[in-house]
């Protein structure tokens, strides 16, 4: 059984909860990861909480790492240059090797310029902040988390859940990623992104809700589904519908079905020997065409190195 070494690196002022998520969801994985917590001089870290923490190794420990996680440090820490000995630190960092960020840890991998011409994400509260700073990094705010191989950027807080259990997803699988799931009593896949957190006007009093049409939805993903059928199962116009959809969900109602369709792909291409085009009509997608692009377009990969991977993985 392959076992990954993954090192965080705590800076002052890291946020304790965060901290402890790659440890807590990936030491949840059967065994597959060796998580290991280090600072920049391998003595205590001041957190943002009435406690400090002990670390038992120092920089050394991220030469040894197959995977990097940054842990996120508070607002007031975040400048856009990179302290001498986190930068010492980040220099010890083995080529090749994948590098994570949880909410303003993305802010330390700009500032060291290895975000440069790359897609990544963070918390949405600072989105504007980050755009000013690194003009040179393509952000998205609205997303939970951005796979840009090698560097992975995640939005605040328990987005750093959704990222982790991206990680086991990616390196074995969707059937170890629930179970890991299960085990931390969280969703395998959150749907929508962080746009549905962002500070919004409180509905109308009695205003109804997409949820039920939502989960209708998945229940029919291999039908073509059209806006109209949408709004007349919520039985709402179809202005309304799209409205609420995106206030509930941070994404509009096509771009929400894509990202399902593209998961069930996922699902179906790990767990099961279809064709490719059974698997297109399966989710919906009119032809294999179609879904080989709407999966480049989410992961980068065609369904057979998709496949393949996973089949390696297992």
């Amino acid at each position: 059984m392959r076992r990954e070494r993954v090192v965080v690196l705590a800076l002052d002022g890291v946020y304790p909860f965060e901290l402890g998520i790659p440890s807590r969801i990936l030491g949840a994985a059967d065994g597959r990861y060796e998580v290991l917590t280090c600072s920049v001089d391998g003595g205590p870290v001041r957190t943002n909480a009435d406690f400090g923490v002990t670390v038992e190794h120092g920089p050394e420990a991220l030469a040894t790492a197959g995977t990097v996680v940054i842990a996120p440090v508070v607002p007031a820490h975040l400048t856009d240059e990179v302290p001498d000995d986190v930068l010492a630190a980040l220099a010890l960092i083995r080529p090749g090797t994948r590098i994570v960020s949880i909410c303003t840890g993305a802010f330390v991998l700009a500032a060291a310029g290895l975000l440069d011409g790359r897609r990544a994400t963070t918390h949405w509260q600072v989105a504007d902040r980050f755009r000013r700073m690194f003009p040179l990094v393509d952000l998205d705010p609205d997303v939970l988390f951005v796979d840009d191989h090698p560097f992975l950027t995640s939005a605040g807080a328990a987005s750093g859940v959704d990222i982790c259990l991206h990680l086991v997803r990616e390196d074995h699988g969707s059937h170890l990623a629930n179970t890991v799931a299960r085990r931390c009593v969280v969703p395998p896949f959150r749907d929508g992104g962080q746009a549905q957190y962002i500070e919004q006007p409180v509905p109308e009093q009695g205003a109804a809700s997409t949820a039920a049409t939502r989960a209708w939805i998945l229940e029919r993903l291999g039908e073509p589904l059209t806006l109209a059928d949408l709004a007349g199962h919520a039985r709402m116009s179809q202005r309304t519908f799209a409205r609420r959809f995106h206030d509930e969900v941070g994404l509009s109602p096509g771009r929400w079905l894509i990202q399902q369709r593209v998961a069930r792909a996922r699902h179906l291409l790990e767990s099961s020997d279809l064709t490719v085009d059974q698997i297109a009509g399966r989710v919906g997608f009119a032809t294999g065409a179609s879904l080989r692009q709407h999966l480049h377009a989410a992961i980068g990969v065609s369904p057979q190195a998709y496949r393949r991977t996973f089949q390696t993985a297992r």
